[in-house]
């Protein structure tokens, strides 16, 4: 059961208790609220405005049961609309995304940039933008769909997508490579090939190992398998419609779409736009994609 499943479910129990407590066992209170009050008005003249709201309140006050559940309801409700439909936090558990994304770092993933979804269902509601070359991007892993993968949008539908000798190219472009200072991890201690990419005028980083072969290694069969074809150097796939193909930054060190085929649109969460905490390394805090 997902997370989402779970706060659903929390929203229709803890939202069955609101609605029984203000249908039915408020205005119960309310009564005998007014009425002890107008009792003890009787009784004594002694009770003024102020003694006669603490007897209203202690007569309001819910029993214990109702007030761990129907209390819960405005909250629950809220996290559920904040995470379905705005925001939706993850933490980065592996290094495929290095150096854009180390491990540990907390992102926060627009969820209505590439359109409304209903929640669970994620059925789209509401069209707006379509993912662009480049884009850090939240999708369902399309052989597990219980797991939230991430990685970067490098080739869109229709798209040539070629990676020949570690050099990405698009539709026939070979997209722009600059040689950087070498990449030190932390993690592993271990320096690795750093480059910038620019990708459709979009500039980022990526890694390479020179130590590892230009060749796909491991490759699965998956729909769509027939538009690839996979060499010695590399290979080549033609995304199909409705789908995108996405790449690791760290590229020699990533299961991407090279291996496991095509993301569906109906697979897609949402698109990275902000590193929010990072317990290791507080200086990653407010990064931006």
């Amino acid at each position: 059961m997902n997370f989402s499943l779970i706060l659903f479910s929390l929203v229709l129990g803890t939202g069955f208790f609101y609605v029984l407590d203000l249908v039915v066992y408020r205005p119960k209170r309310r009564e005998a609220a007014l009425r002890a009050v107008a009792a003890a008005r009787q009784q004594s003249t002694e009770i003024d405005d102020k003694k006669a709201r603490i007897i209203h309140t202690n007569y309001m006050r819910p029993p214990a049961w109702l007030e761990y559940t129907a209390s819960f309801f405005p909250v629950i409700l809220f996290v559920f609309m904040l995470r379905s439909f705005v925001v939706e936090p993850f933490k980065i558990p592996s290094g495929s995304m290095i150096p854009t994304l180390v491990i540990g770092d907390l992102i926060l993933v627009n969820k209505f940039t590439y359109g409304i979804r209903l929640p669970i269902v994620e059925k789209k509601i509401i069209p707006l933008n379509d993912p662009k070359r480049g884009d850090v991007m939240v999708f369902r892993y399309p052989k597990d769909t219980s797991l939230d993968y991430i990685k970067r949008v490098v080739g869109v539908p229709g798209d040539k997508v070629e990676y020949r000798n570690k050099q990405l190219s698009i539709n026939g472009v070979k997209q722009t490579l600059t040689a950087l200072d070498k990449y030190y991890d932390s993690n592993t201690f271990q320096y690795s090939l750093q480059f910038s990419e620019k990708l459709d005028g979009r500039v980022h980083r990526i890694l390479n190992d020179q130590d590892a072969p230009p060749f796909v290694i491991g490759m699965e069969d998956f729909p769509g398998r027939e538009a690839c074809s996979y060499d010695v150097t590399g290979f080549q796939c033609v995304v199909p419609a409705g789908h995108y193909f996405m790449m690791g930054d760290n590229r020699d060190n990533s299961s991407d779409s090279r291996i496991w085929g095509f993301v569906a649109d109906k697979q897609i969460v949402g698109k990275a736009f902000l590193v929010w905490m990072n317990f290791s390394d507080m200086k990653r805090i407010g990064t931006f994609y």
